[in-house]
């Protein structure tokens, strides 16, 4: 047991209370000192940085947002969308209330597309911050199984239709899929059994799931130490007394400060949303769940919310023609694999490879490798951390068409999600099969293309002008 701390009888109230808490409980002060105090970050954080702590943020209003939504939402097909109605007309504030959930189930897709993509251009997947990257990706597959379950529960026609759609993806996947759908499902069709499950799995397990994987992913970022826009490492130098890097800074008062002026930035803008356009235009709520679910009625056109659509327009661009594509793709890797193996039993097994899967492409259907190429777009970046081969971590010393790289990504992105919103065209869905392939392409030929260019010399100290 540790010694009590005394204090002198002089000293402020504050410090004898502190110390008072200190002594009964030092666990939590040792942590706020490892974690926070004693923590010491990069120098040269910039905008960037901001939208770790504002995804923390947005999950804290989601938590006690939906917290008060549940004291009066009623998980019943016959009073779902009733009870929905009764907190925005009947209950104080509860406009408010669901608003701001609703709201920010859409901000937290946005700081964390946000947050993931700075993670890219500046390397903070790379060596040592593999798995912190692990529990980010994690927390994003987690995120969106928990918005899809939350978005059957206001039992509007889209939401109805909508899960009805995705449920029934499952049933594509050979032997297992109808068996699968059932499970989910827990009925034939999407029905009050449907509504209890996806209810149970959005406000208590997948929950718990989050917080979990956030608390790992703090925790495995502050053992190895933040990325910085240079891709420096700031433990490479240390003062030799005291053993603090050089060019670190403790994460608070700085940094905390340095994040109230992001959450201040934030919170307007989210108020401006809530207040003034919470359904942004039919993005963030349709215009269909304002209509009670019927299920003999479907709606003329169905589509997920804005956050899905980039993947759902990929399921809908797998169809045989792309499948044959993808064909003469894996034909081509193979002829390529031929001519750079060594050795014949190499070259054997790139060939067998090559046919398995080419066999395997014609057996199953487009909508079942419709279903794999939508969960693959989320399962490849897990891959990351090892595909990319770069000399340099960070983006400002990269080739300048490695930027024009990056930057068509979130171009493809935002193409893929406008599509995804649509409804499917000729010329829609071609050009969907182009933003596909360019996808799979940038994270599989990212070996290759990562490692070519005229790289600048990165710098043994990160760069920082005082502001």
């Amino acid at each position: 047991m540790a010694e009590f701390k005394e204090v002198p009888a002089d000293a402020p109230l504050a410090s004898k209370v502190t110390v008072w808490f200190e002594n009964r409980f030092p666990t939590a002060f040792s942590e706020y000192k490892k974690h926070m105090s004693e923590y010491y970050a990069p120098k040269n954080f910039n905008t960037w940085y901001f939208f770790g702590s504002l995804a923390l943020l947005v999950l804290v209003i989601q938590i006690v947002t939906g917290i008060f939504l549940v004291m009066h939402y009623k998980p019943d097909a016959n009073l779902a969308f009733g009870s929905v109605e009764y907190i925005m007309r009947d209950v104080p504030w509860g406009w408010l209330v669901r608003y701001m959930h609703s709201t920010g189930a859409s901000a937290f897709f946005i700081v964390v597309f946000l947050h993931m993509y700075r993670g890219m251009i500046y390397g903070s997947h790379r060596k040592p911050r593999e798995l912190v990257w692990i529990f980010g990706v994690l927390i994003f597959l987690v995120l969106m199984g928990e918005a899809f379950f939350g978005y059957l529960l206001p039992w509007g026609q889209m939401s109805y239709w909508g899960a009805q759609v995705i449920v029934n993806l499952f049933a594509a996947i050979p032997f297992v899929g109808p068996d699968l759908a059932l499970l989910i499902r827990g009925d034939y069709v999407v029905s009050d059994a449907t509504l209890n499950r996806f209810f149970s799995f959005h406000v208590i397990a997948l929950p718990l799931v989050l917080l979990g994987l956030v608390v790992a992913h703090l925790l495995a970022l502050h053992d190895v130490g933040s990325n910085n826009p240079d891709g420096v490492e700031i433990k490479a130098k240390k003062d030799p007394k005291t053993g603090i890097p050089l060019d670190g800074i403790p994460f608070h008062p700085y940094y905390t400060v340095h994040d109230i002026v992001g959450v201040a930035v934030f919170l307007m803008l989210f108020s401006a949303a809530v207040f003034f356009a919470p359904e942004m235009g039919g993005y963030f709520l349709e215009y269909n769940n304002f209509i009670p679910a019927d299920p003999l009625k479907t709606p003329s056109h169905i589509a997920p919310v804005w956050y899905f659509t980039p993947y759902y327009s990929m399921l809908r661009a797998t169809t045989d023609v792309m499948v044959n594509v993808f064909v003469v793709v894996v034909a081509l890797a193979g002829l390529g694999g031929v001519l750079l193996a060594r050795g014949g039993a190499a070259k054997a097994a790139v060939v067998v490879a090559a046919l398995v899967t080419a066999v395997l492409l014609k057996t199953f259907d487009a909508k079942f490798w419709g279903v794999v190429v939508m969960g693959g777009a989320v399962i490849i970046m897990f891959f990351l951390p090892w595909l990319d081969r770069s000399p340099a971590k960070s983006i400002r010393y990269r080739p300048g068409w490695h930027k024009a790289m990056f930057g068509a990504f979130v171009v493809v992105m935002f193409v893929l999600g406008y599509l995804g919103i649509n409804p499917p065209s000729e010329v829609g869905t071609l050009v969907s099969q182009i933003g596909t392939l360019f996808y799979f392409g940038f994270f599989v030929l990212m070996p290759w293309w990562s490692r070519i260019g005229e790289f600048k010399p990165v710098p043994d100290r990160v760069t920082f002008k005082p502001h």
